[in-house]
């Protein structure tokens, strides 16, 4: 089994690329998504998130309001750090749950990890491989401006919130250049997952 770590920043398009792997058929653990069930009511992540923030970042259906949320931690360090101190530790436990049981039905399989802080957490130190999704910053900007709708401020806090991308490459053992054309990138992915694929683990 190959452990692959894929990061990325926020608006480089690491989702994209995720989408890709996931039609080429790569087994994809998304940590956004274990992110989401870590916090549904009634688990303990929940409870300690509502008593460090308060019930006004739960939604009018009981559960968190993950934009209500966002908007107090992007703009308070400590506060995010606190917050990532709550779900991290959940989130990786079940990615080892998820990749334990693959590897008993699929010991040759590909299991990419999907993780925008999978380097900042230093969870990359367990992985095999790390691909880093690369874009510059003013590509990253504009993405998170025209699909968040955020003013230029806002996006550059949520920018200067993770590590730049320049940082990541030191960390990476595969780059996907994502400030291109969509074909241009599966490109990339495709021959990407090829050569992954090959690797005698």
């Amino acid at each position: 089994m190959l452990k692959v770590g894929l990061t990325g920043g926020i608006g480089s398009g690491k989702s994209t690329v995720s989408g890709i792997l996931r039609g080429l058929g790569a087994r994809i653990i998304d940590a956004d998504v274990l992110a989401r069930e870590v916090l549904e009511p009634g688990k303990q992540a929940f409870t300690e998130t509502i008593c460090l923030f308060g019930k006004r970042i739960l939604g009018s259906d009981g559960r968190i309001d993950r934009k209500a949320l966002a908007n107090i931690v992007f703009k308070d360090q400590e506060k995010r750090k606190l917050l990532e101190g709550i779900v991290h530790p959940r989130v990786f436990e079940e990615e080892a749950r998820i990749v334990a049981g693959i590897e008993a039905t699929e010991p040759d399989a590909v299991i990419f990890f999907d993780a925008a802080l999978l380097i900042e957490a230093g969870v990359h130190s367990r992985m095999d491989k790390v691909v880093l999704v690369w874009c510059s910053p003013v590509t990253q900007l504009e993405r998170l401006v025209k699909r968040c709708g955020l003013s230029d401020a806002d996006a550059l806090l949520r920018l200067n919130a993770q590590m730049p991308l320049e940082e990541k490459k030191r960390y990476a053992t595969h780059l996907i250049d994502n400030d291109g054309s969509l074909e241009g990138t599966e490109r990339q992915v495709r021959a990407l997952y090829r050569e992954l694929k090959q690797i005698d683990f």
